[in-house]
């Protein structure tokens, strides 16, 4: 397995598995807008999303994470909210999801982040995951308010 920063030039490859991702959460399959709306983060630099290759030198893309940077005014700190995380079926289970936080918390070590938000459903079979590798349920993070 191998993995690094998603560019611009991984597009082709990032798309299939975000259009993954939204439907595994019911959402319907979307190519074209999945392709603009990740395009504009990687064109604006708004989020970090690490993807993962099966082997070093394949182009098979097998999973990712999308990161977004907010901040603490109480710490006065940044942060990362880590609101995707998608492994391709034919390759869950075998240590991709562990190895893409593994490297979201490299990054935040590296940037001194405060910590990691995780957003997820609390259905979500990966909380399994994230409690194993050190990740705790926060009380203060519940609610949310629509716009529409």
């Amino acid at each position: 397995m191998y993995i690094r920063l998603a560019t611009l030039q991984d597009l082709e490859v990032l798309v299939p598995l975000f259009d993954g991702y939204r439907v595994f959460y019911r959402q319907s399959s979307d190519y074209d807008k999945a392709h603009s709306f990740l395009k504009e983060r990687l064109i604006n630099k708004d989020s970090v999303i690490y993807i993962a290759f099966a082997k070093a030198d394949s182009e098979i893309a097998v999973g990712f994470t999308q990161l977004y940077p907010i901040f603490s005014s109480v710490s006065m700190e940044r942060m990362y909210i880590l609101n995707d995380l998608y492994i391709h079926s034919d390759y869950r289970n075998l240590g991709i999801g562990q190895a893409l936080i593994n490297e979201v918390k490299n990054l935040c070590r590296k940037e001194h982040q405060k910590g990691i938000v995780i957003q997820t459903e609390t259905t979500n079979p990966a909380q399994h995951l994230y409690e194993r590798l050190g990740f705790t349920k926060d009380p203060d993070l519940h609610y949310f308010w629509p716009t529409n």
